[in-house]
């Protein structure tokens, strides 16, 4: 089963890195037919768009999927789990209706211009999975964003790696590899404009997670 990804133009001001998660294969900023990616929804909107596409089907196939009330039952679940797992370590979450976004700052996991994650972050990220792991039933965007700081095409590179970094850290803790998908957006998506100061390029320097139900239908 392949997915070709599309990214709409406001991701790619910089272009875009993506794995599609139901093949593996990286794709750049090129366009296709199949799932819209790129939609932004408020100030760290997902850049995966959600859907029936491959990897929700892959996914219902291997956990089920969700119908009705059980939806919003299932991700106040999730989000109530995941907020306990990771107080007071730095990862911020925020709610959306049925989409749960979790930020990770560029301070807690990894060192400034690396894509290794830093040792003193694993035990968090553990916990990350732990929780992902009790609620199988939503897909997991990965996604890496970068600072204003050096050139443009560096800065692209390595938020897309730091987001791969988290993903085969979260498959060696049996996160089942369907549910993923990744991408970098480098600096065209900053959470402070402009980033003139090391505090707010700080703040932008970031991976997200956003996980959405996968719904029947």
């Amino acid at each position: 089963m392949k997915r070709t990804l599309v990214f709409m133009a406001s991701a790619l001001a910089l272009g875009a890195c993506a794995t599609d998660p139901v093949t593996g294969e990286i794709i750049g900023g090129r366009t296709g037919t199949g799932a819209l990616i790129g939609a932004a929804a408020g100030a760290i909107g997902g850049v995966f768009a959600g859907g029936n596409d491959g990897r929700n089907v892959a996914v219902g196939a291997a956990v089920g999927a969700l119908a009705g009330a059980g939806i919003g039952r299932y991700m106040d679940g999730q989000e109530e789990d995941m907020r306990r797992k990771v107080a007071a370590s730095g990862i911020g979450i925020q709610r959306i209706g049925d989409r749960i976004e979790l930020v990770m700052p560029s301070d807690v996991t990894f060192s400034k211009g690396s894509a290794t994650l830093d040792p003193t972050f694993m035990p968090t990220l553990d916990k990350v999975a732990e929780s992902l792991n009790l609620y199988p039933k939503t897909t997991i965007d990965i996604i890496g964003h970068a600072s204003t700081e050096g050139a443009d095409q560096a800065n692209l590179d390595l938020s897309y790696r730091r987001a791969e970094a988290v993903r085969v850290y979260l498959q060696s803790k049996a996160v089942l590899g369907q549910r993923i998908a990744t991408g970098g957006l480098g600096e065209s998506q900053p959470l402070v404009v402009p980033d003139d100061t090391e505090a707010k390029r700080a703040v932008n320097r970031r991976v997200q997670i956003v996980l959405r139900p996968v719904t029947q239908g």
